[in-house]
């Protein structure tokens, strides 16, 4: 199998590869991991102007992609659109370190999992970012996140993802990500705790909305997501 660096070339235009770790459902990328390391290929930078990513396909592991302009490809095939995001992102309310973690001890996850080895999610992935996403009293999730060794775009990227998809994935249907915009404004330090917060705004048919916040030590805003998770059946 063929190992792939998160990205070879940078700028507006050049080749990159998911590795075979960042999955999300089984063989293919984490959503947010995935858009978030097309977006910093793209250009996305933390502090610059957010950026928007749609996945036009569920993104392939272990394979060369080409970032043109903005496009992501596999050879002929659009993996994924790229732009700077419209309107506002707004913030999900910050909770406590203590409160994410009492939130977290009810995650669905552990129980019922579409996919238990998912790199931020998965209670099946010891080497994960083991982001564990439950319930709060008005809807909303909270978890906290002890960031690894690694602590990247992409990775923060990542940890806005699934804590706002669970708000609709523990209504028991499955859903993947199919837009996500991201604003950040810092990353964390390896070791840091933060907390993950997630709120749906709204849940019609196959798509639910929602929005995501990381939030660092003191409380300080990371960054902050909005995205369309998509319903697969």
């Amino acid at each position: 199998m063929t190992a792939f660096s998160p990205f070879t070339g940078g700028g507006r235009a050049g080749r990159m590869g998911i590795p075979a770790r960042y999955n999300g459902p089984p063989n293919t990328g984490n959503g947010g991991w995935s858009a978030g390391a097309f977006a910093a290929a793209a250009g996305a930078r933390v502090g610059g102007p957010p950026m928007e990513v749609t996945l036009r396909v569920p993104p392939p592991l272990d394979t060369e992609l080409t970032v043109t302009g903005d496009s992501v490809l596999d050879g002929e095939t659009l993996v994924a659109s790229i732009k700077p995001a419209e309107g506002d992102l707004v913030p999900v309310a910050a909770v406590e370190m203590e409160t994410a973690a009492k939130a977290a001890e009810g995650y669905p996850g552990f129980t019922r999992h579409p996919f238990p080895t998912c790199y931020v999610c998965g209670p099946d992935r010891p080497d994960g970012l083991r982001i564990f996403p439950g319930p709060l009293p008005d809807g909303r999730t909270a978890a906290p996140w002890i960031v690894g060794d690694e602590a990247g775009l992409p990775v923060l990227w990542a940890a806005l993802d699934c804590p706002g998809g669970w708000t609709a994935l523990r209504s028991g249907r499955t859903y993947v990500l199919g837009r996500i915009a991201v604003a950040a404004f810092g990353l964390p330090e390896p070791g840091e705790r933060c907390v993950v917060v997630g709120e749906a705004t709204e849940v019609a048919g196959r798509k639910a909305m929602v929005n995501s916040t990381v939030y660092g030590v003191g409380g300080g805003r990371l960054a902050t997501a909005r995205a369309t998770w998509i319903a697969t059946s």
